[in-house]
């Protein structure tokens, strides 16, 4: 093991505690080092054996996953001398992780292929094939430790990303825009499309509330919102206060808590209001109430929890002027030649006694009012939903003027909030580019096409994946 300097600055990080501890209580090395140790493939990778005795080849370690499930998606592993297979790896520090974690009932763990732990002599019951990695490390713990908080955020190695990676490094700046731009206008007329036929089914308003709730279901969600959004007709009445809604909105969602907290009383004056509302409604409504069980909140931002955003949407239907107000937005900043005013004021509601002050029903009371609707949300927002909608209602009504103008807004918007998909393409694509590579939203949403064009048809090998070759002729046309 390297020495250790025996400096001013060591001594500063030991007594700060940013000096990574290298075991647990229990003496096992902590699970961060060890998802490094996966990831990085920190191992004697020929000498593999799982606890069954079957040799192992790690093809690719799998993507890391900070969003709740298994550690790692889509690894590449032959086991023994048969095919390589593609599936996920969970890394515990022991195999009993396993039940006490709750991953033998847990639906998300069931394409794990590979059960990594640090020591032990035999498995759990019902868990898939297990490795073992105390002697299989190609370092001393010590040394793993340091390397560990010597690094940034763990990042893919070199190896191990893309082959379009070297392909894309080879355009200029102006070529890989280019490229990028062109794919997010198949994601972008995608979008219009797909609300284009459903305002054929349910008309053009209805068709915005749809995609305007599904966009604040955000990702895991997006699904029970749009099913409330699909029943508007029904819920929806003349002159309904924004509590009335929330109240209606929340108790169809199957959100409301059947006790009142009993422990803060801000927000059991608040249900208790709520409640009133619904206990007159429950019953009409009682036919189309959706289950709890369809909301996931496991690793939902709360500024992002469904409570809170159907908060957001009652404000919208209350007033009764949201879409007259996009189309008045989209009119005096397009059509006007004007640069584009801020959406977000367009969308923003005033402050709501309860909800600027909560992220949702349980949560205490926050310090400070917190809008309902921020900029990186309404970013989204337009880029998903808003400007596809105005454009595709351009294009029925034969207003070439006004598709231009939509479609430049379109390329040129700011970047969007970061998310999973884009650290991936990032990954794969630009060799760990940094956010602020991709400054625009269309060159983040080019990016997450390709990721759905190829790299969700291929595995983590690349293995038959055409893109580098197309990059390749993309160049050529460019000369």
């Amino acid at each position: 093991m390297l020495p250790f300097p025996n400096n001013l600055y060591a001594q500063w990080r030991l007594e700060a505690g940013a000096a990574p501890r290298l075991h647990e209580p229990s003496g096992a090395p902590p699970e961060r080092l060890l998802q490094a140790v996966w990831l990085h493939q920190r191992l004697r990778r020929d000498q593999l054996v799982s606890l069954d005795g079957e040799t192992l080849q790690v093809l690719h370690p799998g993507f890391i996953s900070r969003e709740g499930g298994p550690d790692f998606r889509s690894a590449v592993i032959r086991f023994g001398n048969g095919p390589p297979r593609s599936g996920d790896v969970e890394v515990d520090v022991r195999a009993g992780g396993w039940i006490a974690h709750g991953h033998d009932r847990n639906a998300a763990f069931r394409d794990v292929i590979l059960h990594v732990i640090w020591e032990g002599d035999r498995p759990a019951r019902g868990t898939p094939t297990t490795l073992v990695l105390c002697d299989k490390l190609d370092a001393t713990l010590g040394e793993l430790g340091l390397w560990l908080n010597s690094e940034d955020e763990p990042v893919m190695p070199d190896n191990l990303r893309g082959r379009c990676c070297p392909a894309l490094e080879t355009l200029s700046a102006e070529e890989k825009g280019r490229l990028l731009r062109e794919a997010a206008e198949i994601r972008f007329r995608s979008k219009a499309e797909q609300l284009q036929a459903r305002a054929r089914q349910v008309g053009w308003e209805q068709s915005l509330w749809e995609g305007l709730f599904r966009a604040l279901g955000y990702k895991h969600n997006t699904w029970p919102m749009r099913r409330l959004a699909e029943q508007r007709p029904r819920w929806l009445a003349a002159s309904m206060s924004p509590i009335e809604l929330q109240a209606r909105l929340l108790g169809i969602g199957g959100l409301l808590p059947s006790e009142l907290t009993r422990s803060r009383t801000g927000a059991d004056g608040y249900l208790r209001r709520v409640w009133d509302c619904w206990w007159r409604d429950r019953e009409e409504f009682e036919d189309c109430i959706l289950p709890a069980s369809l909301w996931r909140f496991h690793g939902q931002r709360p500024a992002n929890h469904p409570q809170r955003r159907l908060a957001l949407a009652a404000h919208w239907l209350a007033s009764g002027r949201l879409i007259a107000d996009i189309e008045r937005w989209c009119t005096t900043n397009f059509l006007e030649g004007k640069e584009p005013g801020s959406l977000l004021e367009t969308l923003q509601v005033t402050r709501d006694d309860f909800w600027s002050w909560h992220w949702t029903l349980r949560s205490a009371r926050m310090a400070r009012p917190q809008p309902l609707l921020g900029l990186a949300r309404a970013t989204d927002l337009a880029v998903n939903v808003i400007l596809p909608w105005l454009w595709v209602r351009a294009l029925e009504g034969k207003n070439k003027s006004l598709q231009g103008s939509v479609e430049h807004r379109f390329q040129a918007w700011p970047a969007a909030e970061d998310n999973a998909v884009l650290r991936l393409a990032r990954q794969r694509l630009l060799g760990d580019a940094p956010r602020r590579t991709l400054r625009r939203a269309a060159e983040q949403q080019g990016c997450i096409q390709i990721v759905r064009d190829f790299c969700d048809h291929s595995d983590a090998v690349c293995r038959d994946c055409r893109f580098p070759r197309l990059v390749g002729d993309f160049r050529k046309s460019s000369i």
